[in-house]
């Protein structure tokens, strides 16, 4: 069994950086051991065991701070967003308890911040569970192998292959394919389905015995879980059921995975939420900018921000959309990592968002952002359609937050025209994204159309006319009046007649050019 000290105050705020959390106020070391987080309701009793960080949601103040201090006593930290109020009476607390005052980013949640830790904790305790848990998945498929005598493979929740064990040629062409192609092929997956053999092994806790049709080899199979949760699966290729002592090593087996798969996603989630947290303060600008930037590996200059989001209806079930945002995610780094190595990419929100430093070109990059862009989205297509919307260049790291902004007003554009599978630089939207920021302050404002326009719209309710159709058309047609009645389906002099009654209905000057202008624009804002 190895040991290993658990999480220190002193190394949560190495992990997490200055960027994130930073010390307000200590009592000297950060040395403190930190055993949970806990979340303060200033209408409850505070019950925190030692070792406690308290994120003081709502806690402001000098006197706040001092309050709960003292309420506290024994724990680890408290945590306030800042900035922190930190007078004489703060430090003189700070000192006689023993707790320390950490300052939160306002550009973090409490949720953010939550995850996190908690993250960060689990990442310690997953490595105390022993040296069972800390060789590689292949190992440990070759290690239930020699135990069950059988061709082993370990997968995930959606039948992707995570590891395989040798000896996999004895088993039958199905497995062959699966481990070829590192997923369980769809006809197999639906047999097993139909069958009612997925449902029947993750309901039980105890390895169970699959009796397949044709030529397949049947299999022994356990589900890997964490308490409820399902994680995946360990399945062998079988002649015939599993003795009992072969039994008991497969759900051993399933036991040491599921601490495997544990660690491995508190490490991989610890990681994430902290390239998200360090790309958001990027993104955002400001003065810790430049550190988030150092620490992500970015360049400084000359970057270009990409807004990339899945499209389509939302996945039914929520973990598998985000499982799903991701892996885009994590596709769209190792692409902008191939082009340059200082490239960075997280998820924030639903959105996926990368950093790309880009080398001077002949001042093309917004265009040849826009075709690696694309680029992406060919490959990615089948699997997640998407759009992309890219920023003008950052020449400084402090224009950084402008090409943010940009990518998205461009996927914001993207999206209000029902694109999927496009890209778009924000120099090819920029009119349309003054649309519609337009429109927003008119939503916001509860504005309504007002003159010429009002009253044809006023008219068509009242009389069941077309005449709004009959102007978009002819404005539309830049006045040819041949080619805006054919558009609408009527004859030329029935179209005539329209526009001259339009006319005399609303008062508009078809002759006078910021008329015209005006009316277009409302129409464009406000629909028909």
């Amino acid at each position: 069994m190895t040991t290993r000290p658990r999480a220190s105050l002193r190394r949560i705020l190495d992990d997490l950086g200055s960027t994130v959390l930073d010390v307000a106020a200590a009592p000297g070391d950060l040395d403190a051991e930190v055993t949970g987080v806990h979340i303060h309701d200033p209408l409850d009793e505070p019950h925190v065991p030692p070792g406690g960080i308290v994120l003081a949601v709502g806690v402001h103040g000098a006197a706040g701070i001092r309050a709960l201090l003292e309420s506290v006593p024994g724990a680890a930290g408290v945590v306030v967003k800042l900035p922190v109020d930190v007078d004489d009476g703060v430090r003189s607390t700070v000192a006689a308890t023993g707790v320390a005052v950490l300052g939160l980013t306002r550009a973090a949640s409490w949720s953010q911040v939550a995850a996190l830790l908690r993250s960060l904790l689990a990442e310690g305790d997953l490595a105390e569970a022993g040296e069972e848990g800390q060789g590689d998945l292949f190992s440990l498929a070759n290690a239930v192998c020699a135990l069950l005598d059988a061709p082993v493979t370990i997968e995930d929740r959606s039948s992707r292959v995570l590891a395989y064990s040798g000896r996999q040629d004895e088993a039958d062409p199905g497995r062959v394919e699966t481990v070829l192609g590192r997923q369980v092929p769809e006809r197999y997956q639906r047999m097993l389905d139909e069958r009612g053999l997925i449902k029947q092994l993750y309901q039980s806790r105890d390895p169970i015995y699959m009796e397949l049709p044709g030529d397949s080899i049947n299999r022994a199979a356990v589900a890997v879980r964490s308490g409820d949760e399902i994680l995946g699966s360990i399945w062998a290729a079988v002649h015939e059921p599993l003795t009992e002592q072969r039994e008991r090593a497969l759900a051993d087996a399933a036991k040491i995975v599921a601490l495997r798969l544990l660690r491995e996603r508190a490490g991989a989630d610890t990681q994430r939420r902290l390239r998200a947290d360090l790309l958001s303060t990027v993104l955002a600008g400001g003065a810790d900018a430049a550190e988030a930037a150092g620490r992500l590996g970015v360049a400084t200059q000359r970057l270009c921000v990409l807004a990339a989001q899945i499209t389509g209806e939302p996945e039914a079930d929520p973990a598998r959309g985000e499982s799903d945002r991701q892996r885009f995610c994590d596709a769209l780094a190792l692409h902008v990592a191939t082009i340059h190595p200082k490239a960075a990419a997280a998820l924030v929100g639903s959105v996926a968002y990368a950093v790309l430093p880009l080398n001077p070109g002949g001042g093309d990059e917004e265009a040849r952002a826009v075709r690696m862009a694309r680029s992406f989205l060919a490959r990615v297509g089948p699997r997640h359609p998407a759009n992309v919307g890219v920023g003008r260049l950052a020449g400084t790291l402090a224009q950084v937050a402008r090409s943010r902004a940009d990518a998205d007003r461009a996927l914001r554009v993207l999206r209000s025209r029902g694109a999927s599978g496009e890209a778009a630089g924000y120099a090819d939207v920029h009119f349309e994204s003054l649309l519609l920021q337009v429109a927003d302050v008119v939503n916001a404002e509860e504005q309504t159309p007002t003159g010429p326009y009002q009253r044809l719209l006023a008219h068509d309710r009242e009389h069941g006319s077309e005449l709004v159709a009959t102007l978009r058309a002819y404005l539309d047609a830049f006045g040819d009046v041949n080619a805006a009645s054919a558009r609408v389906h009527v004859h030329t002099n029935t179209f005539r007649y329209r526009l001259k009654r339009l006319v005399e209905i609303s008062g508009l000057d078809l002759a006078d050019p910021d008329a015209r202008l005006t009316v277009m624009l409302q129409m464009r804002i406000f629909g028909p």
